[in-house]
């Protein structure tokens, strides 16, 4: 009797076929995060939960709330610089509710603006995310627009279902050396060991130490955007979770400030956050991401509160 395939292999394969399709990143292919609306008035993305995505207690993982958050407010901002436009996260800053990740992911992204009497073009955009219908966390963002590049298809605003969910899968053999590495990093993911599926394939996991925490995250197409630099939702993913390792299971994570340096390039992104202060019901933990040369990539600020015991 043939074994079936994992459902997480199946959908890692089904990212990197849509993959070879001109304007999405895998990341949003392997997520197939869909554009349910795209109005003067706003954008509306989802994203479905699934085995391939969600943490060990079924809840979304951070990296996905990361990166709808992020392509949601540029969404919103690419209507009005075009879709074929380059442009680069700056800041952005998350305020979390509470609420659990689960359901129905969704996030409503608008545009503010370009900031006046700049030099460079820099637009401002906020967004909304709901799970399962329940407000998660209100976010806003700046982008910096970089123009045109030479090859840079238009980004896909692919709504879910325009793709038939039968698909044809690439065959294992057909897989570049590029998409081998990413097949190769999803079966090891599948692999028992600590943390979910999505939390090893992506990298996501932060070890404590003395007053801190550190993540080692390799880069790759598995994590990356349009260009190949870490897609910059999941870099401030990586911020947000080691963060939330260097207090432990006692504190829940409120929100976030982070300003992005540069882009994430070479082999590895390296987090390491210290906790600036720790009360009796608070706490703000500093996080800085940088690359293999030491070169700052993003700074945070986070801000947590004791959990109800």
């Amino acid at each position: 009797m043939k074994k079936s395939m994992p459902q997480e292999i199946r959908q890692v394969l089904k990212g990197l076929t849509l993959n070879r399709q001109p304007g999405w990143h895998f990341p949003g292919n392997f997520l197939e995060v869909s554009v349910d609306e795209l109005g003067a008035d706003g954008v509306r993305l989802t994203v479905e939960p699934g085995r391939h995505c969600v943490d060990t207690d079924g809840q979304m993982n951070m990296g996905v709330i990361g990166l709808l958050a992020d392509v949601g407010m540029a969404v919103a901002i690419r209507r009005h610089v075009g879709f074929a436009v380059r442009i680069a996260t700056v800041s952005m800053t998350l305020q979390f509710t509470g609420a659990p990740r689960t359901g129905l992911l969704e996030v409503r992204g608008g545009f503010d603006g370009f900031y006046r009497e700049s030099a460079g073009q820099q637009g401002l955009s906020r967004a909304e995310v709901f799970s399962n219908g329940t407000l998660l966390c209100t976010v806003s963002g700046s982008f910096l627009v970089l123009g045109k590049i030479d090859g840079l298809q238009p980004m896909s605003m692919r709504r879910s279902g325009a793709v038939d969910s039968e698909v044809a899968l690439l065959s294992i053999e057909a897989l570049t050396d590029q998409e081998q590495a990413v097949y190769r990093r999803a079966c090891e993911a599948l692999e028992p060991g600590p943390g979910s599926f999505i939390e090893r394939f992506w990298g996501f996991v932060p070890q404590k130490q003395e007053q801190g925490a550190s993540c080692d995250l390799v880069n790759g197409m598995h994590i990356g955007n349009r260009v190949g630099h870490t897609q910059g939702g999941i870099t401030v993913a990586l911020a947000m979770l080691t963060a939330s390792a260097a207090l432990g299971a006692d504190w829940r994570l409120v929100g976030l400030s982070s300003w992005y340096m540069r882009p994430g390039t070479g082999l590895m992104l390296h987090a390491k956050a210290n906790i600036v202060h720790q009360g009796g019901l608070t706490a703000v933990v500093q996080v800085s991401i940088s690359d293999d040369t030491g070169g700052v990539v993003l700074m945070a600020l986070s801000n947590h509160s004791r959990a109800v015991k």
